[in-house]
């Protein structure tokens, strides 16, 4: 799709994606981040979560893996322009299976004229349909080409 295809109020829903041991393991791992919400399953048994979660970071990169998997943006994508307002709502628990709602809730065109601006709504769910983080994500789109 290109930037005259989108319109404001579209909606696109991805499949679903279950995250794993391993997710939250190797997530740890080339991140470095070891805290003991994500590494400590001792510690964290009586917590407030009641067990390991995932890292925030690693739900923003698995909703942005899903928004990529709608196969809507991956022809036009120029540039990632911001993560705005992003929210972490609720825990991803090992073993959640989120899905991500993405709406278009603003476009424009660029200065130049060339490419435009998308102004996209990331919701994060999980299986009990509980937005679990949420924020905006801008995105430079090609404009199609003339033929």
């Amino acid at each position: 799709m290109f930037f005259e295809d989108f319109e404001v109020g579209q909606v696109f829903t991805s499949q679903g994606r279950t995250i794993t041991e391993t997710d939250v393991v190797l997530f740890a791992g080339w991140s470095w981040d070891t805290n003991p919400p994500h590494t400590d399953a001792e510690s964290m048994r009586d917590s407030r979560f009641g067990g390991r979660i995932a890292h925030g970071m690693l739900g923003i990169s698995v909703a942005m893996g899903l928004a990529s998997r709608l196969g809507v943006f991956e022809d036009s994508s120029i540039a990632l322009l911001g993560i705005d307002e992003w929210r972490f709502t609720a825990p991803i628990r090992i073993g959640d299976t989120v899905r991500c709602r993405v709406e278009i809730v603003g476009a424009r065109a660029t200065s130049r004229g060339d490419a435009g601006i998308l102004d996209r709504r990331f919701e994060l769910r999980n299986q009990h349909d509980e937005v679990v983080q949420e924020g905006r994500i801008g995105l430079m789109v090609s404009r199609r080409p003339a033929d």
